[in-house]
């Protein structure tokens, strides 16, 4: 079967990585179209499929499409989904709009897929808890998680391409002796890293750091888990990287985390101290699995806690291959006509 297909912010960096994994994991496309804004509309990009002419996403037209990808934010989805699935299309959408609605399944392939295919319109998670969730996921399955701690080290590239231009642009300006600009991000970046990712709330806490909350007991089933997390900015270009503190039902080690973690779809481990080898953004940035490593004995938690650290592209694995993976349970479930 092929497919129609839409998508939605092409000229982002979600939009590039989405047509990128659509054509590496040759995603059955009959038709492709891509939309974006006003400003681009009516250009020609260049795909794998030939040149494709940019469409207005603000007038778009659904009609016809079988799955559009959604890489827009703001309130363009919620004005723009109801729509889409009204003219019989599927939607899968990697902002935060829908991510808390009940009534809109949240999906990570490799933990919830049986909740694919009961709404035309999916969720796509934030990339930091993308990142993190999996090897969460089965040690909540395996062990019972208590409590979760989570500190964060996100790339530039999490505020789109205008954070990596900047990161790249401001960088030259610090070593040419003319620090201090900034414009995407609230402090300078480079040769710095920034406490703060997205608006602060009334607790406290970053918006940020609070969808991991939100989205990780959302996926997991659990509104009552006990977590915490602490999301830091840094001057890397790709890949976020995370260190987790997990306090577990049952008793854990590391041994049998490392055997758990070797077969896990999604995960490769890298966990050699010995040799210095443990996961890095350098090693994570243009992969579909997220490296997890640094696996031992929580010195808090005791024999009923465990830390690791984990480096995963959230470009892919944090957004566009999770919705492209999404896609493909789709098209497995028979939901498309023939």
């Amino acid at each position: 079967m092929s497919l129609t297909i839409g998508i939605f912010g092409v000229t982002g960096a979600v939009g590039q990585e989405l047509l990128s994994v659509i054509e590496r994991k040759s995603f059955p496309v009959r038709n492709l179209r891509v939309f974006a804004s006003t400003r681009s509309a009516g250009k020609k990009i260049d795909t794998y499929l030939g040149k494709v002419i940019v469409e207005d996403a603000g007038t778009a037209d659904f009609t016809g499409l079988d799955l559009a990808f959604f890489a827009i934010g703001g309130g363009w989805p919620r004005e723009n989904a109801p729509k889409a699935t009204a003219a019989g299309c599927y939607v899968i959408d990697n902002s935060s709009t829908f991510r808390y609605d009940k009534n809109v399944p949240l999906i990570i392939p490799q933990v919830n897929p049986e909740a694919i295919g009961k709404s035309k319109l999916i969720a796509n998670p934030n990339c930091t808890t993308a990142i993190a969730i999996i090897p969460i996921y089965h040690v909540y399955k395996k062990f019972g998680i208590r409590k979760a701690i989570f500190s964060t080290y996100q790339a530039a590239s999490g505020a789109g391409t205008e954070g990596i231009t900047e990161l790249l642009s401001t960088t030259r300006e610090y070593l040419d002796g003319n620090p201090g600009r900034h414009e995407v991000f609230p402090h300078p970046l480079a040769f710095n890293l920034i406490p703060q990712i997205d608006v602060f709330q009334k607790n406290g806490y970053t918006k940020e750091e609070m969808k991991v909350v939100w989205e990780t007991r959302k996926i997991l089933g659990n509104e009552n888990l006990a977590i915490s997390c602490t999301a830091v900015r840094i001057p890397t270009v790709r890949a976020h990287s995370e260190a987790i503190t997990l306090e577990t039902d049952k008793k854990i080690t590391p041994t049998a985390v490392k055997k758990l973690f070797s077969d896990v779809d999604g995960l490769d481990l890298v966990d050699d101290p010995a040799s210095q080898r443990y996961p890095m953004p350098i090693q994570s940035a243009g992969k579909y699995n997220v490296e997890v490593g640094r696996i031992r004995q929580s010195l808090v938690f005791g024999m009923h806690g465990i830390d690791f650290f984990v480096s995963g592209d959230q470009l892919l694995r944090g957004a566009a291959l999770n919705a492209v993976e999404i896609g493909e349970i789709l098209i497995r479930k028979g939901v498309f006509k023939k």
